[in-house]
């Protein structure tokens, strides 16, 4: 099971921060889920006003991503669905939205919440969707490793800790 020896994450304080969720509409019922998920983990940490953005698959999310990271955005979480079909398209576009979405997170030096599902079935899907019924809630572990990433560099930041390069 991939969420075997899943770290149990902490946040103190979250409540300043900005975070933003880029969402792909693919898989509707999918999407549903892990968004809700995105939402119920923002409440948690104390997130109040989180800014969601709707694109219309995964491939859009690197470019929505790298526009908010650069806009201001402490963290980025991306959610989205990619389900194998009987062609390369699976490969193509996992591969892509893996690499952007890194290159998002390098490149501006915000953390990017890697929330994108890329399932050989629909109910493999379903089932870490975090609707009732699944097994895992990958929606609320994306915005948990983004904001707790987040919170850690903002504590690196502060006088006396040690230093971080400005973003460019």
């Amino acid at each position: 099971m991939s969420g075997t020896g899943a770290p149990e994450v902490t946040i103190s304080d979250a409540t300043d921060l900005r975070v933003a969720v880029v969402a792909a509409q693919w898989h509707r019922t999918v999407m549903e889920g892990l968004l809700a998920g995105a939402e119920r983990a923002l409440a948690e940490f104390g997130v109040a006003a989180p800014t969601v953005v709707r694109v219309p698959g995964s491939f859009e999310l690197p470019v929505a991503a790298g526009v908010l990271a650069r806009q201001g955005a402490d963290a980025v979480v991306a959610l989205g669905v990619v389900i194998r079909g009987g062609t390369p398209h699976f490969d193509y576009v996992c591969q892509g939205v893996t690499q952007g979405l890194t290159r998002v997170s390098v490149d501006t030096g915000v953390p990017v919440g890697f929330g994108v599902l890329t399932c050989d079935t629909e109910a493999q899907a379903l089932d870490r969707a975090g609707l009732e019924g699944s097994s895992e809630d990958k929606g609320h572990e994306a915005v948990s490793a983004a904001v707790a990433t987040a919170a850690v560099l903002r504590a690196a930041a502060e006088p006396g800790r040690w230093p971080v390069p400005p973003t460019p």
